[in-house]
């Protein structure tokens, strides 16, 4: 009975720790025809990443608009709009579906721009925003370069 018992307890620690590898490591990805990764993900999903890049990609805006005017409460205003508390909104069941190293880069930009406007209501340095800009901004380039996303209709 006892070996049943440590038999049993072995498997299901094996198949938790594949399910972990599997929703918190690996996600859903495939190698793309361009070299990069292909997230594999629902059409809504998708969507929700892309509305998601759109946005850093207007806040990026109005961060510069707002550095080059020396308005550096625009500058705070737009880098929090998209900290930490913005990513609240996915769901779990995406988060899953991400690798690691995605979500790593979607956790430290979020991160970054926090630091950003707090550095900018504080500090007031335009220089020093404009150097934490481009650090920023490296993760979106880190990012770009190596995942794609792909809709799919059915994951399996």
């Amino acid at each position: 009975m006892c070996k049943l018992s440590w038999s049993v307890s072995g498997l299901l620690f094996v198949a938790l720790i594949a399910v972990v590898y599997k929703f918190m490591i690996a996600g859903t990805v495939i190698p793309a025809s361009d070299g990069r990764e292909a997230l594999l993900l629902e059409p809504g999903e998708r969507d929700m990443i892309l509305s998601e890049m759109r946005i850093f990609l207007a806040s990026v805006q109005a961060i510069t608009d707002g550095v080059s005017n020396d308005d550096m409460n625009k500058v705070a205003e737009a880098a929090r709009s998209v900290g930490a508390a913005a990513q609240q909104e996915v769901p779990a069941s995406l988060i899953g579906k991400l690798p690691l190293s995605f979500k790593k880069l979607g956790f430290d930009t979020h991160r970054q721009f926090d630091m950003l406007a707090l550095d900018a209501e504080q500090l007031g340095d335009r220089e020093h925003s404009l150097k934490q800009l481009s650090s920023l901004m490296n993760n979106c380039v880190a990012c770009h370069a190596s995942y794609r996303i792909d809709a799919v209709t059915a994951i399996n």
